[in-house]
């Protein structure tokens, strides 16, 4: 049996345990564990049950993450349900107040704008929460979308960033057409 400990911030305890326990209920259930949520502290204890798939139980602990980054448990559950996913977290806490302030603002975008456009170009799924900016994606997709965030970190324009993504989305497709994926191959020893 596989048991983790995750904390996560107090405000989002009541996203991870759902409406009547929906949420909690749903992530039990799909991945073979059970929950133990202390609200006092955040603390969440994951323990695989007797038989169940421990890949699972340990992928458990990513999206527990994941919620406590400000994913919505719909988002979260891709990690449970495909396996090749993975999950990021960018942490901006080294940034003073006023900064980190801009820094977001400047991730997000007006009205999400930013945001989306790193989302739909580059595949992925982001929140940005606290003094952190979290990612889910494969590991093609986050790559870029990191890169793109330093950027936006570092003061880059706008356009500068959305040209980059799009370049690289662009050098991702013609990899797909003519097979040159590296994971396809194995480097000989």
């Amino acid at each position: 049996m596989v048991t983790q400990y995750v904390r996560i911030p107090q405000d989002r305890i009541g996203v991870l345990i759902g409406h009547n326990g929906i949420v909690k209920e749903d992530i039990e259930k799909k991945s073979g564990t059970r929950i133990d949520v202390d609200s006092d502290e955040g603390e969440v204890c994951i323990e695989g049950l007797e038989g169940g798939d421990p890949l699972k139980a340990l992928r458990v602990a990513d999206v527990v993450r994941a919620i406590g980054r400000g994913f919505s448990p719909e988002n979260a559950f891709a990690l449970l349900d495909d396996e090749l996913l993975l999950f990021d977290v960018i942490s901006i806490a080294h940034l003073t107040a006023k900064t980190l302030k801009r820094v977001k603002g400047r991730v997000i975008g007006r009205n999400g704008r930013t945001r989306r456009v790193i989302e739909d170009i580059s595949g992925v799924k982001m929140s940005v929460y606290g003094k952190t900016i979290g990612i889910i994606g494969y590991s093609h997709q986050i790559r870029p979308a990191s890169d793109a965030i330093e950027m936006l970190i570092n003061g880059a324009p706008h356009s500068a960033v959305y040209s980059f993504l799009e370049r690289k989305r662009r050098e991702e497709e013609e990899k797909e057409i003519y097979g040159l994926r590296m994971d396809d191959y194995e480097l000989p020893l």
